[in-house]
């Protein structure tokens, strides 16, 4: 039974992770945390659509260099690689279920996926701050 219950829950996607309201200037973000080894590797996985101004927020304990792939990923997103105090080190486009990885370039620890194309359509690049409890 825990078996079937486990197969399932890695085909759907997760959906009640705690939330955070991150801000990015003017533009507020509602973001999911993926804080656990087990969150994180779910990510977006399996999800069909994602509201605008909806994203996940990606927690590791220590930096490093994060590195993404797209694997059982339906959404094409968009992955900027966040240092501690918030400023943007880098964004990465992301094509769904590929495994090519995407990394920071420098040691982070925090991810946000957005819908592809958010940060470009706000102006929003390396250099940029965002603002919120976890870069504080």
């Amino acid at each position: 039974m825990a078996l079937a219950l486990c197969a399932q829950a890695q085909d759907t996607p997760q959906l009640n992770l705690e939330r955070v309201t991150l801000s990015a200037g003017m533009h507020q973000i509602d973001a999911q945390l993926a804080s656990t080894p087990q969150e994180r590797m779910i990510g977006l996985m399996h999800r069909k659509e994602m509201p605008a101004h909806e994203g996940m927020l990606f927690v590791f304990e220590q930096p490093s260099q994060q590195c993404f792939w797209m694997k059982n990923t339906l959404l094409p997103l968009s992955a900027a690689f966040v240092a501690d105090d918030g400023i943007i080190v880098n964004i990465a486009n992301m094509q769904p279920q590929s495994t090519v990885s995407h990394c920071s370039s420098k040691p982070v620890r925090f991810v946000l996926e957005m819908n592809q194309g958010w940060f470009a359509k706000k102006g929003l690049k390396a250099g940029s701050k965002l603002s919120g409890s976890p870069f504080k």
